[in-house]
């Protein structure tokens, strides 16, 4: 199993560095940060910085979407990263949740996101592309590689991954949840003649090492109201008693009463009050070491390549060394 560390882009910039080094000496091979530019520093700025102090990790947004940036100023981002730094970087993207609402606009359709995919990875990799009515290339670009990675939780979101993206980003940790939509990307896959095994798969959430789960799930709560962000689109769509959505990704909603994105993804936001402790425990990593460890083999067994550890809390650098001295090694041993 691979691990990732992912950030939010909080000034200064050398925090967000610094902290990168310390999990690529703990033997992380990812670092993700978000992508939000009203409410973050640019990432990819940063992203140069990461690859510059690092040697081995693989650098990329979790997520960007493909409405901030017109495609071919993404690819062109992603193949000068990889050209100067040598193929070290990973696509993450997604409809678009906090970067697309807080600058008035709704997130993108899952035809635009599809079609993003396809796009911003040819011109990356050094193909041609449409845009429009215009064929495009970027002619500079040499040997270059760029897996793009979808981040879905509804049925045609997750059907989408599992046809058009090289890999899979599910922004919980709950088993159940975990395994029945894997088996949906992986459906998905194979019906449209792929091989189910070369959708990589990861899994985000916070972890938080303690003793103490009432500290930790108090560090951890924003995260369940994150998800319910997109949980409640989910929702809008399908209604809250449909079949093509589980009750246990979405009643725990039911309470839900807006969300102020002027807090979002930080300790403490106001607006996560309806989350309960049931789903603190079951969509992120808490509690000591050994329930770790019982969380991440589990995910394992499923088939998860990747765990990507949400760092915002009050231990980020107690989570990289624990991690890197006590779970790593043993799920990798």
């Amino acid at each position: 199993m691979d691990f990732g560390l992912v950030l939010q882009t909080d000034p200064p910039a050398s925090t967000v560095v610094d902290l990168m080094r310390r999990a690529e000496q703990q033997g992380f091979t990812h670092g993700w940060t978000f992508d939000s530019a009203v409410l973050w520093q640019e990432p990819f700025v940063i992203h140069s910085q990461i690859l510059e102090h690092t040697e081995r990790l693989v650098v990329g947004p979790m997520v960007t979407n493909p409405g901030t940036r017109t495609w071919e100023v993404t690819a062109s981002t992603f193949a000068t990263l990889n050209d100067m730094f040598g193929n070290r970087t990973v696509c993450g993207i997604g409809r678009g949740d906090s970067a697309m609402r807080v600058a008035g606009r709704p997130p993108n359709t899952l035809a635009r996101l599809g079609d993003a995919i396809d796009t911003i990875r040819d011109l990356a990799e050094g193909r041609t592309a449409q845009l429009g009515d215009t064929e495009v290339r970027l002619p500079w670009v040499r040997d270059g590689r760029l897996p793009v990675w979808a981040a879905a939780y509804g049925p045609k979101a997750l059907a989408l991954a599992g046809v058009r993206a090289d890999g899979f980003i599910l922004q919980l940790a709950d088993p159940y949840l975990t395994a029945a939509m894997v088996e949906q990307v992986r459906t998905a896959a194979s019906d449209a003649g792929r091989d189910p095994a070369s959708v990589t798969i990861c899994v985000a959430a916070p972890a938080y090492v303690s003793e103490d789960l009432a500290r930790a799930r108090e560090q951890c709560r924003w995260f369940g109201g994150m998800v319910g962000n997109h949980v409640a689109d989910l929702v809008a769509r399908y209604g809250s008693e449909s079949a093509s959505v589980p009750p246990e990704l979405t009643a725990y909603i039911a309470s839900r009463e807006g969300y102020d994105y002027s807090h979002h993804g930080r300790v403490g936001n106001s607006s996560t009050d309806f989350v309960p402790d049931e789903i603190v425990d079951r969509f992120c990593v808490l509690g000591p070491v050994e329930a770790h460890i019982e969380k991440l083999r589990e995910l394992r067994a499923i088939g998860v390549d990747q765990f990507a550890v949400y760092a915002m809390h009050d231990a980020r650098e107690q989570l990289i060394d624990v991690y890197g001295k006590e779970v790593i090694p043993v799920l990798n041993a």
